[in-house]
């Protein structure tokens, strides 16, 4: 077993490289080296190699006058090769700094990159990488970038998952030379396109450096994603329009700055689990040269990587100083950088403990609580890896936000009619809360999303039945084939007017399902105007025009981006779609604590009335409605799942004086009649199939005592009828009754669970 006692660094600040004066001091965490060289190598190539000094906390330190920016280096490590006590030295293989803010570079598979020879993994190999791999670069200090006038809480987030390269790569507005780069997010037109949408925090799928796998790169393909870790510190060279020897410090802050000017917050995914090495037998670029053992989970013997993230090795953050690595980074990108928070990607590894068992107390969520400048980021967990009892979503407790893979499979069964009943339609509306409801939680927990990077797009989802990742070079057998998806009859693409026109109806109903239910939601970018990846759900290989967004399709997806922005601005303006707490059944109460007959939350069937057992315990009923308020305003939402028409009744009584339609998943030449028009309590509407509306509610806000009834006047009869006045309808306007067959309605304070 690793030793658990490895001496932790006593002042983590001092790692790296930092230009001091006139020169620049250099640390490196290596606690079982025996040995350790700086090499500074000159723009010629040419290395000079400088022995570095041990200090009882296992830290390596020099300094070199004369050394400033830009100066490319790496270190030599030396120590005992033996594997089976989990150490690899092998002081041939250069190696990166893992606090290096910059690396430039790429990775020669061909070279000699392994530690060990090609017959045997437990052999080294005496071979200089130096020529093959990739090197550190010394960056100096500059300001942070300009911060949010107002960091969104989770309340207002909607998280918009994009690529950084792939979302500007084909951008018409964005000149050629900066697209898929820092630069090119940044731009104007880009900028103001995802504010105008309704979008106030991007989540970028990776942007700490990473590199391709060997077997990616083998067959003429690159990691696209980047889901594959080298550097914590550095932004990713590639996306650098301004150059890789420090330069791409400087453009990320200038993106961050762009974005947080129109008030769009920065969340980056980021991959603490592994790293770009791979297991035992790959490349040896940077950690596995440091301390195998003393960065990555091993096996009993110690020879071999223990994986629980299906890629190859797993970063050990039960060591002191692996786990002060992590914290270390995470400061840096908020104070340096300026992100305002954080999604991990396979949170679950980042919690196990030296025997690899999953622990909700380590350390590591205990400190990111107690920092004061973590504590007050945007905290994501994907709540799972592969390992043992991995899957921990609804664990994380308050603080964290997590992704809700339950809410994207209702999502695409609901839609595609795969489900029996309302039950599940109602709890995921509700934020989900049999998964977050306890420990007092907030109802933000929950990230809802539809699709993200690792699927089809939503546009995927409605048309294709089967996965068709041909162009992976895997023969389809990678990538999930549980896609919960629907191709409407049709697999692929059609100019079949009636299927397109399925496919777009489906597609709004689930963007709306998202955009309306309790949660915090996560968009993928494009969903919004019909992205495709021709069926590829598994794209993380595939940089070319089959992953990035395609600008022109926003013109014959135009519903989809109006309905978008349109629930977005109806979110963001009306708080009462995005509580922070779990909606109770509590009657609202004015100022005075007078009641106002109308309740938090309600749920109702289509005539009108409130939902009852039998209605609650239909497997064959697809509709439902959700009424919410609060003091001030109330709306009412009607989820239509069936592919049958059906009459549609508001609620009367206390819930509202009228509804006005404010957004509808119909066509376009659907509703034109009641859009924006005031609707008395009762009224019917015939409602198409599979459709969602929403209605605002207008409701009182303070309690107010009848009229007193007039007194007789003299010579007037007391008994006299009064005017009836005749009612105002829409469709067939009458006041709903509930049919023979439906059971008195459950009354006032009390539901159906």
């Amino acid at each position: 077993m690793i030793p658990r006692d490895l001496p932790r660094p006593i002042d983590s600040s001092i790692l790296g490289a930092r230009v001091i004066g006139g020169g620049t001091s250099f640390a490196l965490w290596a606690p079982r080296a025996t040995r350790v060289e700086l090499a500074l190598v000159g723009s010629d190539r040419v290395q000079v190699n400088h022995d570095m000094t041990r200090a009882e906390d296992g830290v390596w330190s020099v300094s070199v006058p004369g050394v400033g920016a830009e100066q490319r280096y790496g270190f030599r490590v030396h120590g005992p090769w033996s594997p089976e006590t989990g150490q690899r030295f092998n002081p041939a293989k250069l190696l990166l700094d893992p606090y290096a803010r910059a690396i430039t570079g790429g990775v020669d598979y061909s070279g000699p990159i392994s530690d060990h020879t090609a017959e045997s993994n437990f052999i080294p190999d005496p071979t200089d990488s130096f020529a093959a791999v990739p090197l550190s670069v010394v960056v100096a200090d500059s300001p942070p970038p300009r911060p949010l006038a107002a960091r969104p809480g989770l309340d207002e987030l909607v998280l918009y998952e994009t690529h950084l390269k792939g979302y500007t790569k084909l951008h018409p507005a964005v000149p050629e030379h900066l697209r898929g780069t820092y630069a090119g997010l940044a731009y104007p037109a880009v900028v103001a396109g995802i504010k105008d949408l309704g979008i106030n925090a991007v989540e970028l799928l990776p942007v700490q450096h990473f590199v391709s796998e060997p077997f990616t790169v083998g067959r003429g393909l690159t990691n696209f994603w980047g889901y594959n870790t080298l550097g914590f510190f550095a932004p990713h060279a590639p996306y650098s329009s301004s150059g890789t020897l420090g330069a791409q410090v400087r453009e990320f802050k200038e993106m961050v700055s762009a974005l947080h000017d129109e008030g769009i917050a920065v969340i980056l995914d980021v991959v603490y689990n592994h790293t770009g090495e791979g297991g035992h037998e790959g490349p040896t670029l940077c950690f596995r040269g440091i301390d195998h053992g003393g960065y990555y989970r091993l096996t009993g013997d110690l020879r071999n990587d223990y994986d629980v993230t299906g890629c190859g090795n797993a970063v050990d953050t039960s060591i002191g100083g692996v786990l002060d690595l992590v914290l270390d980074s995470l400061r840096y990108w908020v104070v340096e950088m300026g992100v305002d928070g954080f999604r991990f990607d396979l949170c679950t590894t980042l919690i196990r403990d030296a025997f690899h068992h999953v622990d909700q107390g380590h350390e590591f969520k205990r400190r990111i609580a107690e920092d004061p400048v973590l504590r007050d980021v945007v905290i994501i967990s994907e709540p799972w890896d592969l390992g043992p009892y991995g899957y921990q979503v609804g664990r994380w407790g308050r603080g964290w936000a997590e992704w809700n893979d339950r809410f994207r499979g209702f999502t695409r069964d609901f839609w595609r009619g795969a489900l029996s009943g309302v039950q599940e339609l109602a709890t995921r509306l509700a934020g989900s809360s049999d998964i977050f409801d306890h420990d007092g939680r907030p109802a933000t927990s929950s990230v809802n999303f539809v699709n993200a990077h690792d699927g089809f797009t939503m546009r995927d989802v409605v048309s294709y039945d089967l996965k068709h990742n041909e162009a992976n070079g895997e023969r389809n057998r990678d990538g999930a084939d549980d896609n919960r998806s629907w191709n409407h009859g049709f697999e692929g693409e059609t100019q079949d007017a009636a299927v397109v026109a399925a496919r777009h109806r489906s597609t709004r109903n689930m963007m709306a399902t998202l955009l309306l239910a309790t949660g915090t939601p996560m968009v993928l970018a494009g969903d919004e105007m019909g992205r495709t990846q021709q069926g590829n759900n598994n794209a993380y290989c595939q940089d070319s025009p089959l992953s990035w967004v395609d600008w022109h399709t926003p013109d014959e997806w135009s519903d989809q981006v109006d309905l978008t922005r349109t629930l977005l601005r109806l979110r963001r303006e009306h708080p009462v779609l995005r509580p922070t707490t779990f909606r109770s059944t509590n009657e609202i109460v004015d100022a005075a604590g007078h009641g106002l007959g109308r309740r938090e939350s309600a749920w109702f069937y289509e005539t009108g009335f409130e939902m009852g057992g039998n209605e609650w315990n239909d497997p064959g009923r697809r509709s439902l409605g959700l009424y919410v308020s609060d003091l001030t305003e109330a709306f009412y939402i009607f989820v239509h799942g069936g592919d049958w028409d059906m009459p549609l009744s508001l609620p009367t009584g206390p819930w509202a004086d009228a509804y006005t339609l404010v957004a509808h998943t119909g066509r376009s030449d659907e509703f034109t009649d009641l859009v924006e028009t005031s609707l008395e309590p009762g009224s019917r509407i015939d409602l198409p199939g599979r459709t969602v509306l929403v209605f605002r509610a207008d409701v009182v806000s303070a309690h107010t005592e009848p009229e007193p009834e007039p007194e007789p006047v003299a010579g007037e009869s007391a008994t006299a009828e009064p005017a009836t006045p005749e009612p105002t309808t829409v469709r067939a306007a009458d006041p709903a009754e509930p049919p023979a067959s439906v059971p008195t309605p459950i009354g006032p304070g009390t539901t159906a669970s």
